[in-house]
């Protein structure tokens, strides 16, 4: 149950779209073979659509990760931005297109440590990158150099970071409804712990 304000918007679809957006969603349907719902919340304003396909599909060509290095990332943008969605989404691509072990994806998503240590630098670090709004300390990026990383990489990071910030905030406002490819690896975030009182 959402405990914040959400969009009153249906989801566009190729019929029901007006004639910019559905440019738009048939463009993204040539880039990844089906209009995901969230693709659906965003043409409602093509640009912000556009941007997010551009973006995601040069983080993916351009960023020199390898296809499970890019999950790793998209999944821990969207846990720390705790995005039912975005979880689940890229879980399922994980699992079917990535080849990615469940024990990462499920360590990721249970907000466990990941059993390879290559993998846990780059989900930590990312994470940090989200936590401190792009203020890593000197030791964070040690950590992540000393698993071969590069600052190119970081810029590659926060590649992947905008891209994801603009679908889990869409996400979030639009409470998109998950679609049926995903719902096998649909995600609930841990409730946040209680503060202690001081």
């Amino acid at each position: 149950m959402t405990t914040h304000a959400t969009a009153d918007l249906p989801v566009l679809t190729l019929e029901n779209a007006p004639p910019e957006a559905r440019v738009v969603l048939e463009r993204a349907k040539q880039q990844v073979g089906m209009v995901p719902n969230m693709y659906g919340c965003m043409a409602h304003i093509p640009g912000l659509l556009e941007t997010y396909l551009f973006g995601y599909d040069r983080f993916r060509r351009e960023a020199g990760f390898t296809k499970q290095e890019q999950e790793v990332i998209f999944l821990a943008v969207s846990l720390e931005n705790r995005c039912r969605y975005c979880v689940a989404a890229h879980s399922y691509l994980a699992d079917t297109q990535s080849a990615v072990a469940r024990s990462v994806t499920d360590a990721i998503r249970q907000d466990r440590e990941i059993p390879d240590p290559q993998l846990s630098a780059l989900a930590t670090f990312t994470r940090t990158m989200v936590r401190t709004r792009g203020r890593p300390t000197q030791a964070d990026l040690a950590a992540l150099h000393a698993e071969g990383y590069t600052d190119r990489h970081v810029l590659a990071i926060i590649l992947a970071i905008g891209v994801k910030t603009l679908s889990n905030f869409t996400n979030h406002f639009a409470d998109t409804p998950l679609d049926r490819f995903f719902q096998g690896r649909a995600w609930t975030p841990a409730a946040p712990a209680a503060a202690v009182p001081g």
